[in-house]
């Protein structure tokens, strides 16, 4: 059964966001070790982290997006905390008047985080970063619903195009960001911000059909 969005439920959808990030804090610093700073890892987890101390009972799944956007945005440097920070309040802007959690008001919060993505970081399939997962996952789900697929196949779709995605930008060359400088030498890595972006995914992806479409 469908859960409301307002219902606090809905906040557990938030909460396992924080708990994978914190749990992959050291992968995602060592997949940037290989061409960057190391540290997306540390600065995502801090993030979320702070994020984690300022969630309510009372906040739903909006308020627990919006209250993760911001965060982000205002406690994470670089490029990494304004991307996900406007990701996560585009998501929470399209379900916050939303009546229940279904396959087509998750595919508009998806398409919206999207295009706050690649408007902000001016981006492109190709390029090494989070856009090379975040694309064809939205690309798969929106298929897949077109296809008359449920919501929970159409999860498993978007999951499973978002990891090839990810494992595609091993033979990428950078074209934005810092490990742009690196030239030719940024091929044969991954791109962190393509790493985190699949596990945000994955944990969407999988929280809400555990919990919320049961």
């Amino acid at each position: 059964m469908a859960e409301q969005y307002a219902d606090n439920k809905g906040r557990i959808v938030v909460e396992k966001l924080i708990q994978t990030i914190r749990e992959n804090k050291e992968y995602l610093s060592e997949v940037d070790g290989a061409i960057g700073d190391g540290d997306h890892g540390v600065n995502m987890a801090k993030g979320f982290a702070l994020a984690a101390e300022r969630l309510t009972e009372e906040m739903g799944l909006s308020e627990g997006l919006k209250t993760l956007g911001r965060t982000l945005i205002m406690e994470i440097g670089g490029a990494m905390g304004p991307l996900y920070g406007s990701f996560f309040k585009a998501l929470a802007g399209v379900c916050k008047n939303s009546a229940q959690i279904d396959a087509q008001v998750f595919g508009r919060m998806i398409e919206a985080g999207y295009t706050a993505v690649v408007e902000l970081g001016q981006a492109k399939v190709g390029d090494k970063t989070l856009v090379d997962t975040l694309h064809p996952a939205l690309e798969a789900y929106k298929e897949a619903l077109s296809d008359g697929e449920g919501f929970k196949d159409a999860l498993q779709r978007m999951t499973g195009a978002a990891e090839q995605g990810k494992e595609s930008t091993r033979n990428l060359v950078a074209k934005v960001g810092r490990a742009s400088r690196l030239g030719e030498r940024s091929k044969g890595a991954l791109d962190a911000g393509a790493a985190s972006c699949f596990l945000i995914l994955k944990s969407m992806a999988d929280t809400i059909a555990l919990y919320l479409l049961e």
